[in-house]
């Protein structure tokens, strides 16, 4: 069958291997005439791990000591990628050590020997962009003793015709995150590197047009992926600053971006300092967030708690984080997940309810997984997701049947905040809307939520009841979940009617159910790209039956009453081990 999609990848593909070669063959003379302070920020346990000779890379462990990193089997593409994107770098700097440089200049050196003649996968504009952005900014730690121009000339001279490449080829890059990074390695090398200037001007006129069009009023992305969001705000910082340090102002549009961004960002972190974890976006590498808020020097909050279609509930050391907006919708929703009025729940610095993650470093299946419905703290209704994936060639991947009306509104209650919200993503299949009411205490120690499920009007109703004829009038099955964070040591309590949550900080959480519900504490994951495998995990789980046009399910979360106000959370956790036990 015609795939005019597939047919558009092979062209464009085609036309990066064209004028990547078409570049390898200038042999253009240069040097750097500045050069940007290196922001990056590197894990010194993983540049340690590189150096052993343990490659971790999408989610993928390859133990070959004795061998180059570009004699690695390559497992999967997004190994692949991470390869040649040479964000690794940033890993062996932290490190810092002579093991780590000895590996980072000889790993280089073998890419510009292999790759540099314009042949392997790593010739694509945002791969290029992100690796330009690492090799100029670590220029000093692996050009360092390496005085030989048989070494610094193939070393210049690649840097100048990737620019040359990415000055061709930036328009190829799909917008939004792979353009910004595509557009900030051409910024990068355009004011480094001599001879290459021209590049400049152009690619700051078409990084202000990727601002307008990209980055929205709220200061959000189509994608509603917070990490992403992460991502392109430090792509704009750095831009921003090597800039003005070659005394260059960013266009309005390009500091218009960084102010609307930052606000966001901050209604999106939780309260130990990682974002919350929607749509395929993680928690953000450690000190990303706190480092890019820091050089912006922006300190503005959105003032009604609402960002990129999100909520905060925020007080004392307690900060919930709900997805309270449609999914993203058409090519933006390629790696969306259905999670609306789904929520995430952080005391101090310790996660306390989650949702599992996004799982594409796992593999296909736990992809797919991780992006369902029941794989997030939310009502679940007949073991469906409120959104479903698309079944056509061109959008498998995207969500269809996903929710269209969500109505949210923020308040004050009695003794705290109250969040709001209900979605349509049941409507069609069971004639449910599902609503969901979550109360936060001022002093964050107690968290009162409820879900409903409700048949609004008439058709409604005849929708319900056409559903509950095709089950026999045994009414419609629902699940409520609760994702813990593995942490968590979790038990039932009290006759099967809470669960008592105990965290590492010293602090313990009790849950409980009003109702006729069945309350059970049952198996989940804690899925992190960061790791090898999945993380075994719990989870609670509140299971009912819709027999009515209204059923209604009430919960609360609370700090157990001995638990001090104020706990001094200084355990450090256990570093990251190369293989999972």
């Amino acid at each position: 069958m015609f795939n005019s999609e597939n047919l558009t990848l092979r062209w464009t593909r085609m036309m990066d291997r064209a004028h990547a070669r078409r570049a390898a063959l200038a042999r253009p003379a240069t040097a750097f005439v500045s050069q940007p302070e290196p922001r990056t920020i590197g894990s010194f346990a993983r540049g340690r791990q590189l150096s052993a000779g343990n490659f971790v890379f999408a989610g993928i462990l390859v133990q070959q000591p004795d061998t180059s990193i570009w004699d690695l089997p390559e497992p999967d593409p997004s190994f692949t990628e991470e390869l040649h994107g040479f964000v690794w770098l940033d890993d062996l700097a932290a490190a810092g050590d002579m093991p780590a440089r000895q590996r980072a200049q000889d790993w280089l050196s073998g890419w510009i020997e292999r790759f540099g003649n314009g042949k392997g996968p790593g010739w694509t504009p945002e791969l290029t962009g992100r690796r330009l952005i690492r090799w100029i900014n670590h220029a000093l730690f692996v050009m360092l003793g390496r005085n030989d121009a048989d070494v610094t000339g193939p070393f210049y001279r690649s840097l100048a015709q990737q620019t040359i490449f990415l000055g061709r080829r930036w328009r190829a890059s799909r917008p939004g995150l792979a353009r910004f990074e595509a557009l900030t390695g051409l910024i990068y090398a355009g004011l480094s590197l001599e001879g290459m200037e021209a590049h400049v001007d152009p690619a700051v006129r078409a990084l202000a047009k990727e601002c307008d069009s990209q980055i929205g009023v709220e200061g959000g992305l189509p994608t509603r992926n917070p990490e992403d969001l992460l991502e392109v705000f430090t792509l704009l910082n750095w831009a921003a600053v090597a800039l003005a340090e070659s005394d260059r102002a960013p266009s309005r549009e390009h500091w218009r971006a960084i102010e609307r961004i930052a606000p966001t960002l901050r209604t999106l972190r939780h309260s130990d300092g990682g974002l919350a974890r929607f749509h395929g976006g993680g928690r953000g590498l450690e000190g990303r967030l706190d480092n890019a808020l820091a050089s912006s020097g922006i300190k503005t909050r959105q003032p009604d708690g609402l960002s990129m279609g999100y909520a905060r509930l925020s007080a004392g050391r307690t900060s919930v984080i709900i997805d309270a907006a449609p999914p993203p919708a058409g090519r933006a929703s390629a790696n969306a997940h259905a999670s609306t009025l789904a929520f995430e729940l952080t005391s101090g610095r310790r996660p306390l309810i989650v949702n599992c993650g996004s799982g594409a470093s796992f593999g296909r299946d736990w992809r797919r997984a991780g992006r369902a419905t029941p794989s997030h703290s939310t009502l679940v209704l007949a073991g469906r997701s409120s959104a479903r994936l698309g079944t056509g060639s061109m959008s498998k991947e995207w969500l269809t049947m996903a929710p269209l009306n969500v109505p949210v509104e923020m308040s004050q209650a009695p003794d705290g905040l109250r969040f709001e919200g209900a979605h349509d993503g049941y409507v069609e299949t069971h004639g449910l809307t599902h609503a969901r009411k979550i109360e936060m205490t001022f002093d964050g120690r107690g968290i009162a939520g409820e879900d409903m499920l409700i048949a609004i009007d008439d058709d409604h109703r005849r929708q319900f009841d056409k559903a509950m004829g095709a089950r026999a009038q045994q009414g419609i099955p629902f699940e409520i979940r609760f994702h813990l964070h593995p942490d968590i040591d979790a038990a039932v309590d009290l006759g099967g009617t809470a669960v008592s949550m105990a965290l590492k900080s010293g602090e313990m959480w009790i849950f409980r159910v009003g109702g006729q519900l069945n309350l059970s504490l049952d198996a989940s994951v804690y899925l992190e790209k960061t790791r090898l495998k999945p993380r075994a995990t719990k989870q609670i789980v509140l299971s009912g039956v819709a027999m009515e046009y209204a059923t209604r399910t009430r919960w609360s979360l609370a700090k157990a009453q001995d638990t001090p106000i104020s706990i001094r959370d200084v355990k450090q956790d256990a570093l990251e081990p190369v293989a999972d036990d």
